[in-house]
């Protein structure tokens, strides 16, 4: 079967195109045949070197896939055969036309949502469903939603007001992104690719301040949007580096500050996003929510995919499709 290996770390042409043998389920494990793949930002990070990875190269890439069930393994109800779902991997393996994973990471896609928008919502708006609700809005706040225009903040800005925010303000890099973040929600839209973005938020809440900050782009901006949140009560929740660093503040700027830094990564948080994964396709097969897909792509071209996520091209999520199975 034709796959993408990873032949290291590096640009995105350490992404190669191979034929490698089909995989077969073991026990309690499901046979996928993959027929929408999403191209995921922190996949590039892995790609890129940015967070080390304890593999041996060369290795079968991508962390999610959407298909239908062709064999199970032992131990797995037969009545799974055919059924379409998504399904993510702790081992990697999914930029493939067939994958190989526990049952217990398939999630059954409703009728009446395509393959290719379940695979567009399955990571992003599975993540913005337990950040909003950890956020535990109470229909007073001023929230920020940065990066609001595509991947999770699109999703954010989407369902923030049901989730009880009162006022959303976003960041987004450009006037198309700007656009489209307003048409998802937001109030307000500040044009992140100016450096001096911080500041035109200050001048925008006019001295008000945040009650909730969704920390996406990490880096530098982080402690300079201390100063602008509400004393003792705010708060930051930070899940998302594409700074290409972390949120840079200290424990002292929060104390001094009386603010918490909510950490929203790691597996015990993996996990929550995994049980949430459900409800966001049920969403995004009634409508309440809209999934986002920029283009579909040749499996081939997953090396395109990540250029394009990397120049920040994309305004939703790019899905691979192989040509065959």
């Amino acid at each position: 079967m034709q796959a993408i290996l990873l032949t290291g770390t590096g640009a995105p042409d350490v992404l190669v195109a191979s034929e490698v043998p089909t995989p077969q389920p073991s026990p309690d494990e499901i046979l996928l045949r993959a027929e929408a793949i999403p191209v995921l930002f922190p996949e590039t990070m892995l790609r890129s070197g940015a967070f080390p990875m304890p593999v041996e190269f060369p290795i079968v890439f991508g962390t999610q896939a959407a298909g239908v069930i062709t064999e199970v393994g032992v131990g797995v109800d037969t009545a799974l055969l055919g059924q379409r779902v998504i399904v993510s991997s702790n081992t990697f393996g999914t930029y493939a036309e067939q994958v190989s994973v526990p049952a217990a990471l398939a999630t059954p896609i409703p009728d009446g949502l395509s393959t290719v928008d379940a695979a567009a919502v399955g990571m992003s708006a599975s993540v913005a469903i337990p950040l909003l609700e950890t956020a535990e809005l109470t229909g007073t706040e001023t929230i920020l939603i940065e990066a609001a225009a595509t991947g999770v903040g699109a999703y954010l800005t989407q369902l923030a007001k049901e989730y009880g925010a009162a006022r959303v303000i976003a960041t987004a890099g450009g006037t198309e992104k700007a656009e489209q973040a307003r048409g998802f929600g937001a109030d307000v839209v500040i044009d992140h690719l100016d450096p001096e973005w911080p500041r035109q938020l200050r001048e925008t809440l006019g001295g008000a301040t945040l009650d909730v900050v969704f920390d996406s782009l990490g880096g530098e901006s982080a402690l300079a949007l201390l100063d602008l949140m509400t004393p003792l009560r705010g708060r930051m929740l930070s899940y998302g580096f594409l700074s290409g660093a972390p949120a840079q503040v200290s424990a002292m700027d929060l104390i001094m500050r009386g603010l918490t830094l909510i950490g929203c990564s790691g597996p015990d948080w993996l996990a929550g996003v995994a049980q949430a994964r459900g409800a966001a396709l049920k969403r995004a097969a009634t409508g309440s929510i809209t999934p986002l897909v920029d283009r579909v792509l040749p499996l081939e071209q997953a090396a395109y995919a990540h250029q394009l996520l990397a120049e920040r091209a994309a305004k939703g999520t790019i899905v691979l499709r192989p040509g065959r199975a």
